[in-house]
């Protein structure tokens, strides 16, 4: 086997055991790159949708309850902008002919589901969702007065993870959907003080709630007791496609970079080693075959193969002087 043939494998098996290091790395590092990433994504979603119910729970809704206690303590007829009870519009005297109109409809003979923060934060989602339609965010329960956001089999194993480990209040994890493998992040949801006004028991409940969704389902809820999570679903296909390009990019720069120094190697290697060794073969053959005359070999430079050279030059002289003194 030529030598520049056993040079070529030792690279090819030292750069291949290389690349091969740097393939495993740089996928795990990629894909690690990919989850984090989604990671990201889904905590910036699960912290949208906690400000939406905080805003909800201490903007919205207490502006919603002040307005239905006013209007509820209002006298008949009256409202918060209009004359006081027993006083005629446009100046008109009390007792004339002015009939009072009926009182209007309070805030709390109704149930709007808007002043419910898990209401909003889900609300608000669906509105994200209409332009990233793949992306999921469930405020689940065990026992939820809407049935809509009971848990299923693997949310309800998720709920008890939390209740058993009451110091966690976050868990990532994978799932495959038939869109594509699914990482979500997911948080353990308490039951307040707030949330008892409505979940404690059914007696307690406001009556319009109660016609809406009936005495069976959302009671029984203890405080600070986890009784739900939120769960963000963020799809893995779009970062893993590019962490593959990525890794599929680095690898053809690799075999690239590495046929370009095999072939500069190669080059090198023939213009410094192999050609001059070659030249030395071809005259040491000739002078074994009787061609004295040869003219010496050109030795340029101080490294080993300009040594050999000028020793082959001296062997060369001196078997000439040797030749001549045996011919006298």
């Amino acid at each position: 086997m030529k030598l520049l043939a056993k040079f070529n494998i030792v690279l090819i098996l030292a750069f291949g055991l290389g690349m091969a290091l740097i393939a495993h790395y740089a996928h795990s590092f990629l894909m690690d790159n990919a989850e984090q990433q989604i990671v990201r994504e889904a905590e910036l979603m699960a912290a949208s949708a906690s400000a939406t119910k905080d805003y909800t729970a201490n903007q919205v809704s207490p502006v919603l309850a002040a307005a239905a206690s006013k209007a509820a303590t209002a006298p008949a007829g009256a409202s918060a902008d209009s004359p006081a009870a027993g006083a005629a519009p446009d100046g008109e005297p009390a007792g004339s002919n002015a009939v009072a109109e009926p009182p209007p409809s309070t805030l709390a003979a109704e149930f709007h589901p808007q002043t419910i923060p898990f209401y909003a934060a889900n609300e608000t989602f669906k509105l994200l969702r209409a332009a990233h339609p793949d992306y999921l965010l469930r405020e689940t329960a065990l026992n939820p007065t809407n049935l809509n956001d009971r848990a299923t089999e693997w949310e309800v194993d998720l709920i008890y993870y939390f209740r058993d480990h009451p110091g966690e209040s976050r868990r990532v994890g994978h799932r495959d959907t038939p869109t594509g493998p699914v990482l979500w992040v997911a948080s353990p949801v308490a039951a307040d003080p707030d949330c008892l006004q409505c979940h404690s028991l059914p007696s307690a409940a406001p009556a319009a709630m109660l016609a809406r969704y009936g005495h069976e389902h959302g009671f029984g809820w203890n405080p600070h007791e986890v009784v739900g999570a939120q769960i963000v679903s963020v799809p893995m296909t779009v970062p893993i496609a590019i962490a593959e390009r990525g890794y599929r990019d680095l690898m053809v720069g690799l075999i690239a970079i590495f046929l370009l120094t095999i072939g500069l190697i190669d080059g090198a290697m023939f213009l410094l080693v192999i050609r001059p060794l070659r030249r030395v073969s071809e005259n040491a053959d000739r002078i074994s075959k009787g061609e004295l005359e040869l003219p010496p070999l050109i030795a340029t430079g101080k490294d080993e193969i300009a040594e050999v050279t000028a020793s082959f030059n001296r062997m060369h002289t001196s078997l000439v002087k040797a030749f001549e003194m045996l011919n006298g």
